[in-house]
């Protein structure tokens, strides 16, 4: 039996393979959606009414967070360990009990104020209400339910890529 003459021929398996981790690497990695932390967020769970109701599922999520997401230093936020996501944007900060004067759950997002406002939507599933702009800083909120109210905060500055979102159990204006 005679080779054929030329440079040796790829299997096609292994065409497919070289093609995708081509592809992996031309790609850039992104982190899937923390459910646990995405679902807070957005209200769909409520640390407020779990820490009375389901001690259990508190403890739960308090252990998820810590085991993301670090202290940093003596502020009031937490710094995550490794890349966390919310709709499909990079989480840089993590507020697990509040912000100023409000009482809640929160993240400061990789993202402008506009971006986010389209995504949050899409993802709650109607639009956001309430929006002003006002001390230098635009704001949106939508009530989901009592004691639940999902609200989006950025600097007016539109080159701005930080978004601050978060579910508010209680919040003095």
């Amino acid at each position: 039996m005679s080779r054929p003459v030329g440079p040796p021929r790829m299997k096609p398996a292994m065409l497919a393979g070289a093609v995708l981790l081509a592809a992996a690497a031309a790609c850039p990695a992104t982190a899937a959606d923390d459910d646990a932390i995405s679902r807070m967020a957005l209200c769909r769970d409520s640390w407020f009414e779990w820490h009375k109701s389901a001690p259990a599922r508190f403890v739960q999520f308090a252990l998820h967070v810590r085991a993301h997401a670090d202290p940093h230093g003596n502020d009031p936020y937490l710094v995550p360990r490794s890349a966390i996501s919310v709709a499909g944007f990079k989480v840089i900060e993590v507020f697990p009990q509040s912000v100023g004067m409000g009482v809640g759950f929160s993240l400061t997002l990789e993202a402008g104020f506009d971006e986010t406002r389209k995504a949050m939507e899409k993802d709650l599933g109607q639009p956001l209400q309430h929006c002003e702009t006002s001390d230098n800083m635009h704001s949106c909120e939508l009530r989901i339910a009592e004691q639940r109210t999902f609200m989006l905060m950025s600097g007016d500055d539109p080159k701005s890529k930080r978004t601050l979102i978060g579910c508010y159990y209680f919040y003095e204006k």
